[in-house]
């Protein structure tokens, strides 16, 4: 079966938990240090609906309102992961501002997207609901999770 290539990059604002989790999925550990991220790349082999796909996971800086935003996410890209933490008001907002300036970038209506709430673990921390969440998932016509890096939990949230 030839394995077919993707290219997936996470995105959203700074200290959101992009990094912890890509290598919790990539290599099942939980990294509590918190470092900066300038860029990472990170490679995994895993199978959906029975093909097999070698996923390129490029790991970004964290983004900010005024993140210029780079051209080569918006080139070899085959789909977006974008991040907001459940206990930052601001990362909510950012990621909506990050999804128009991709799509401006892309110069398309629409790109594949999957919305990701995390941080799911500190809900006693908790300011942006599910439904939030849900209703600009809904908005954009993109997949919608919250995970936890942390408990190693991501849930779909239809």
């Amino acid at each position: 079966m030839l394995l077919k290539q993707r290219t997936i990059a996470i995105m959203g604002y700074r200290s959101v938990g992009k990094s912890s989790l890509v290598v919790q999925f990539v290599e099942g550990q939980f990294v509590s240090s918190y470092d900066p991220t300038i860029e990472n790349n990170f490679v995994k082999t895993t199978k959906v609906n029975n093909q097999e796909y070698d996923m390129k996971l490029v790991d970004t800086a964290g983004q900010d309102e005024y993140s210029i935003f780079p051209t080569q996410y918006s080139i070899v890209i085959h789909g977006y992961i974008l991040v907001y933490s459940i206990t930052s008001p601001k990362s909510f907002e950012i990621i909506q501002i990050i999804y128009d300036k991709l799509l401006d970038m892309t110069g398309k209506v629409h790109v594949p997207i999957v919305l990701v709430g995390h941080k799911k673990d500190l809900h006693m921390d908790r300011v942006v609901t599910q439904e939030e969440g849900r209703k600009l998932a809904d908005s954009w016509n993109a997949e919608f999770f919250e995970a936890s890096a942390k408990q190693n939990e991501v849930k779909s949230k239809k």
